[in-house]
């Protein structure tokens, strides 16, 4: 089977960057080892572990590509504020969407959900072949053409791969792709809980001496107690939290996170992710380009992952159509890293300072601990600084694509 691009994983990164290429007219396979079936998740079923803090760059990309009307439809969480607290000290920090004069910062929405808007935009289009149950193995370049082997016997090529297969990528391995990369010795508990109080459209965050403790706003209906929690920990205290029955769970994490919602009522199953930041050395080779996690993976301290992989497909097709229009090799190296050189250095930026913030809110020693939370309460007075960082988190500066300007 032959396609002029192979997007290998139909994630929402992949899957973006397929919708991205309408314009482009190429035959495009998009292929992945799961069904590639649309969910069919309802607003009313139970809430998915896994969910996005998606900005409103993200939506405004989603919106674009026919995807956001379908989300919104079933479930999303606008949340306007965002309250961050050192729970070592007294420092603390409000964000609020209303000091750029927006409605909201983002939206909390399941990444379950985000994916059935894509995938359903994608069956809608002539130009998108899907292959589902696709799981690479071999990976071999002929002149060229980039050959790949598929566990089930069958074989698929093209001038032009992408490899929008996650933070393990099969692709970055096969195609000898150096990263960087180390182990936090953390690991993250994911689940949704119900709490007494309701979470006022607002991301709570605390800074724990284990680690970060996040609730994020949930919405079922008219249903405003719902939170999804993403809390950082040792292994040891992962694996404590992890063998506790529901009750005893629940009351450890409200104290955690010191009652800031009252008491924690119901709990959905857990989910215990090991932390591991990752980016490739490069992002490009001739005919073959990373994207998303494949290319980069980082803390999941607020929640930027995926909005990074949403803008690297973004602008990844915007430099193969305007080398299109120009009639240069899409598949060229010089073309392709035209992409890795506009979004390495955002991408870097954005790990170092989850990076940064993760070091320092670990910090044990007395005047680090001062500095924090004197920082903190310094950046919570100035008004300017909040503003910028809001405009940062809304995708309203930077280096954006077509599909993500306002």
């Amino acid at each position: 089977m032959r396609a002029e691009l192979i997007i290998v994983g139909a994630g929402m990164v992949g899957t973006t960057l397929a919708l991205a290429l309408e314009e482009s007219g190429l035959r495009i396979l998009l292929l992945d080892g799961g069904p590639l079936q649309p969910s069919g998740l309802d607003a009313q079923a139970p809430f998915e572990p896994r969910v996005s803090a998606l900005s409103a760059a993200s939506q405004r990309i989603l919106e674009r590509l026919g995807a956001w009307e379908s989300i919104a439809a079933r479930r999303v969480s606008p949340y306007g504020d965002m309250r961050v607290w050192d729970g070592s000290g007294t420092g603390s920090v409000h964000f609020s969407a209303a000091s750029v004069h927006a409605e909201v910062l983002g939206h909390i929405v399941e990444n379950t959900l985000v994916q059935d808007g894509l995938l359903e935009a994608a069956q809608k289009r002539d130009d998108i072949e899907l292959l589902s149950g696709a799981r690479v193995e071999r990976l071999q370049r002929d002149g060229e053409c980039w050959h790949l082997g598929l566990a089930d016997g069958r074989r698929v090529e093209a001038p032009l791969v992408i490899a929008a297969d996650g933070a393990n990528s099969v692709l970055r391995r096969l195609a000898g792709f150096a990263t960087r990369e180390w182990d936090y010795l953390h690991h993250a508990i994911v689940t949704s809980v119900r709490c007494r109080d309701e979470h006022q459209a607002t991301a709570w965050q605390r800074f724990t001496d284990d680690g970060p403790l996040a609730f994020l706003p949930l919405l079922r209906g008219d249903d405003r107690h719902w939170c999804s929690i993403v809390w950082s920990v040792t292994e040891a205290r992962a694996r404590h939290l992890m063998a506790l029955g529901d009750t005893a769970f629940r009351a450890e994490l409200g104290q955690a996170f010191e009652w800031r919602l009252g008491e924690v009522l119901e709990s959905d199953p857990r989910l215990c992710i090991p932390l591991r930041q990752r980016h490739a050395v490069r992002y490009v080779q001739p005919g073959l380009a990373l994207v998303g996690d494949a290319a980069h993976s980082i803390h999941p301290l607020a929640g930027q992952g995926v909005n990074l992989g949403l803008l690297d497909a973004a602008v990844l097709a915007e430099v193969l159509q305007a080398a299109q229009a120009r009639g240069e090799p899409l598949a060229s190296e010089r073309v392709l890293s035209r992409y890795e050189r506009r979004r390495m250095p955002h991408n870097l930026a954005m790990m170092a300072a989850m990076e940064g913030f993760e070091r320092l809110f670990q910090a044990d020693p007395l005047p680090l601990r001062w500095l924090r939370n004197t920082g903190l309460k310094e950046v919570d007075r100035l008004d300017q600084a909040k503003a910028l960082f809001v405009r940062q988190a809304l995708g309203l500066s930077g280096d954006l694509p077509i599909l993500a300007q306002p």
